[in-house]
């Protein structure tokens, strides 16, 4: 049964210098050209066409503790579905979600497999938490499982000493990392200090999530390797909440974590125009609701980003950072569409007016967390 051709014009933004009047959308593929011969329906869509956004730091199939059954997983996908994110980076999850890939109707899904901690370092349920000299075997593993990344928890708090700590030492980080990218994987992993940042770089990293640490010297060392940070802006506004929770044991870590927090904003600005390539990801599933990409998207401008900037941050920059496609002749139809110009104001992005996935398009149910 072949789906009715989508006729999408307006202005569709196939890149951050280039837009197109109209694409076609013929059996799930875009085609930069009208069909010719074809006798079927034509849906004419209109507005602001963008390719389906990407959340490149999420969790589906996880929650506060730990791994939830797959109709809560499923709900995961569809609330990023309706927000417009149809390609999703799992930053780590416990839960086999591989099937998910299946689903014609959800997003596509890249998976990181299940996090990799130090015993006890870690939100229990969520990770293997193993001894340095595990590390590379851990990380085999996960890379066989995942498709193309491998998520390490690079330091935690330390109860010993009262603050955040780094989870490995340098020697076994260089050796896992070379090991994932012997297997085809690349690595990323949960940072919020400083120390650890330094020994991912002299590792060879190729991602920091939150990177809340970054500093002049770590800054340059990013920039110079390239290793991306996806900032996680909307999740870094529970750090007052970390900090407030751990005070009264804890208060050098309470007053490390509010200084992180305070300068979380010029952090990412100082990357950013050093070159550090920047990334949007919510971290949705540990502590957030699923579906805010748009919320980081426009957090993202209070680094110095502009409105074009920040959304090629979950579009054209992303896609091609993940190797996945965007609008483009005979790729598939993952496109989200808007009745205003998200360039010109960004709030529009959280209310979308056609979710299109694979050519199929969907109402936008509404369901977003305002």
């Amino acid at each position: 049964m072949s789906q009715p051709v989508l006729h999408v014009r307006g202005q569709v933004l196939v890149g951050p210098e280039e837009t197109r009047d109209e694409i076609w959308v013929v059996d799930g593929r875009i085609s930069l050209t009208a069909p010719t011969g074809h006798a079927g329906d034509v849906e004419t869509v209109e507005g602001w066409a963008l390719p389906g956004l990407v959340d490149a730091h999420c969790h589906v199939g996880l929650e506060a503790t730990g791994a939830v059954p797959p109709e809560r997983a499923e709900e995961h996908a569809l609330a990023n579905r309706d927000a417009g994110a149809l390609l999703l980076r799992d930053a780590g999850s416990p839960a086999d979600t591989s099937w998910v890939q299946d689903r014609e109707d959800l997003p596509r899904l890249i998976r990181a497999g299940r996090h990799i901690a130090r015993t006890r370092r870690y939100i229990r349920n969520f990770a293997h938490e193993i001894e340095p000299e595990d590390l590379v075997e851990f990380v085999r593993q996960e890379a066989r499982r995942g498709d193309g990344w491998v998520k390490l928890v690079g330091d935690w708090i330390d109860r010993e000493t009262g603050d955040l700590n780094t989870c490995w030492p340098v020697e076994a980080l260089t050796a896992a990392i070379a090991a994932a990218h012997e297997e085809g994987a690349r690595v990323t992993a949960h940072c919020f200090g400083e120390q650890s940042l330094r020994d991912f770089a002299a590792a060879g990293t190729d991602c920091i999530e939150h990177a809340t640490g970054l500093l002049d010297d770590t800054i340059d060392a990013f920039a110079e390797q390239q290793i991306a940070i996806v900032p996680t802006l909307v999740n870094i506004d529970n750090f007052p909440k970390f900090a407030e929770a751990g005070r009264g044991k804890f208060p050098t870590y309470a007053d490390h974590m509010m200084d992180l927090y305070e300068r979380r904003y010029e952090t990412v600005a100082k990357s950013r125009e050093a070159g550090v390539p920047v990334y949007v990801g919510t971290d949705a599933g540990g502590q957030l609701p699923h579906g805010l990409v748009a919320r980081e998207i426009e957090a993202l401008t209070m680094t110095g980003m502009s409105n074009v900037e920040a959304i090629g941050a979950a579009t054209w920059a992303a896609r091609e950072w993940l190797g996945r496609p965007g609008i483009a002749e005979g790729e598939s139809a993952d496109l989200v569409v808007y009745r205003d110009d998200p360039r010109e104001d960004l709030r529009t992005m959280a209310d979308p007016h056609r979710v299109i996935l694979r050519g199929h398009a969907h109402e936008s149910q509404g369901r977003h967390h305002h």
